[in-house]
């Protein structure tokens, strides 16, 4: 099979999943579950959805959400975060990293990376 992207190594995320299926095992590499989605859960996704509530986020995540982790951190830490200018909402773990890296390194910045690694 042709590849167009010939130097490019599979990523870790594909070799853990080929393992986690030839091994029978929990795949922890992707968050795949192995179990079915509540019912409720899905009932409240097509209420909102029906709702209108289909559409992108905003991307530091929407503010309920946003007031929510704020209350939480309040609660366990006893510190206190402004929604708006502290608090990001990602879509996992590799947004997350990458807007972590982004934000503080600079060109010509050394950086170094311990490993193992996230991906």
């Amino acid at each position: 099979m042709f590849s167009k992207l010939p130097k490019h190594k599979t990523s870790i995320f594909s070799v853990m999943s080929k393992m986690a299926f030839e091994h029978d095992a929990v795949n922890l590499s992707q968050g795949y579950p192995n179990f079915e989605t509540d019912q409720r859960l899905k009932d409240l996704v097509a209420k909102a959805m029906n709702e209108g509530y289909n559409q992108y986020a905003p991307l530091a995540g929407i503010a309920p959400l946003r007031e929510q982790i704020v209350k939480k951190i309040e609660s366990l830490h006893g510190e206190k975060y402004d929604k708006d200018s502290e608090i990001t909402v990602t879509n996992g773990a590799t947004q997350a990293l990458f807007l972590a890296i982004t934000a503080f390194v600079n060109p010509g910045d050394e950086v170094i990376v311990l490993k193992p690694a996230y991906d």
